[in-house]
């Protein structure tokens, strides 16, 4: 007998490599009216669904193999695979973003090389650190190891001109995020993205 309040998630079928996995950890797609296949990344678009787990080299095998004509019985328009996989990779980037933003507006996020690595010091250490991708190897292995000596996270990600353009500042190497509910948004964000690009 299950325990009250033990909610199992349901599991679905990966269209390209066919292994089961909690629905939570796949992309879903859904029908347009039109009958086009659309990416329901927040899982929140009506009607049936089909997924694919977070990797590119599977929607690109479901894609190639026409499984989406399969999983919605009916002949479905979809984009070519490298054009979805485009589609997708810009979507999950521009949630990134849009989290940023949001927590910077909160007023929670610290920028600067420099300043991140005070914040790591400080009795409210930050909850998340967020590297540009392009930062000098110097500058990133430095921020990195500042960050694992206080046992802060981190994750790389975006460019110093993107994190400059969402601050509406100079370019920057890194962000911190205080500890909060923005932590977790942004890392399951994150993650998603770089898994879809084969990245982790």
């Amino acid at each position: 007998m299950s325990g009250k309040g033990c909610t199992e998630v349901p599991q679905r079928s990966c269209l390209g490599c066919r292994t089961s996995k909690d629905k939570t950890l796949l992309i879903r797609f859904v029908l347009s009216p039109e009958r086009e296949v659309l990416p329901d990344l927040e899982n929140r678009l009506p009607g049936r669904g089909a997924y694919t787990c977070i990797n590119k080299s599977c929607l690109a095998v479901a894609v190639e193999k026409r499984q989406f004509k399969r999983a919605f019985k009916q002949d479905v328009s979809v984009m070519p695979a490298e054009q979805l996989i485009e589609h997708i990779g810009r979507l999950l980037h521009e949630r990134i973003i849009g989290l940023i933003g949001l927590a910077n507006k909160a007023g929670v996020v610290t920028s600067g090389s420099s300043m991140v690595c005070d914040s790591f010091r400080s009795k409210a250490k930050p909850g998340l650190a967020v590297v540009a991708t392009d930062v000098s190897p110097a500058i990133g292995e430095k921020i990195m190891y500042a960050a694992d000596a206080h046992h802060v996270p981190y994750r790389s990600v975006a460019t110093k001109d993107d994190f400059g353009a969402i601050l509406g500042k100079a370019p920057r190497s890194a962000l911190a995020v205080a500890a909060g509910g923005f932590v977790a948004q942004l890392v399951k964000a994150i993650d998603r993205y770089r898994n879809f690009l084969g990245e982790v």
